[in-house]
């Protein structure tokens, strides 16, 4: 057995718990469920800033598209709450935070056009990587805690958010990106 290295502070890496911590799956599950409704509420009020930030008429309608999509995913995950007996009240998500953040400097980094387009498919994929992870680690949870009916509706966001990745994947490779790389070479 490996014994844990102390570093010169005293520190041995380990965190300590919160007393309000998670003490069982299903405690982490609802935790995570917080976390990921505040984040889709923070999404329904950035992607517009997106879609009017972006030039490419394609891309402008896949977020346009997007953002009634994910106002049904709060509401599918306002049923689960509901399912569940819990409140829907968020918990902020500082990965969606940052996540947001980024793309909001990426948009201030670059001029309008296919460069900004393409930050901006950048960054959404990695908002839906974020997303797809999420959903398919609570989906998990719901099926191990023997909640069926909310795993399905957690499933249904999931195949939502991977078919968000593969529209922006064919987005940029289509064009946007080639659009962009013939920038470079003018």
């Amino acid at each position: 057995m490996k014994k844990t290295e102390t570093r010169e502070n005293g520190n041995t890496g380990k965190i300590a718990a919160k007393s309000s911590a998670a003490e069982g799956l299903r405690e982490l599950f609802i935790d995570e469920l917080k976390d990921i409704i505040y984040a889709e509420r923070a999404l329904v009020k950035s992607l517009p800033k997106m879609a009017k930030n972006a030039t490419e008429p394609k891309l402008i309608q896949a977020i346009e598209e997007h953002v009634a999509v994910t106002e049904g995913q709060v509401q599918r995950l306002e049923k689960v709450f509901e399912i569940l007996g819990e409140s829907n009240r968020g918990k902020k998500c500082d990965a969606m935070e940052g996540l947001i953040k980024e793309g909001e400097g990426i948009m201030e980094e670059t001029e309008a056009g296919p460069v900004r387009d393409a930050g901006i498919i950048s960054a959404s994929q990695k908002i839906e990587h974020y997303e797809i992870a999420s959903y398919g680690t609570l989906a998990a949870f719901a099926r191990t805690l023997g909640e069926d009916e909310v795993a399905s509706l957690l499933e249904a966001t999931l195949a939502e958010e991977k078919e968000a990745d593969s529209l922006l994947t064919e987005s940029a490779y289509n064009s946007i990106n080639f659009q962009a790389a013939d920038e470079d070479q003018e």
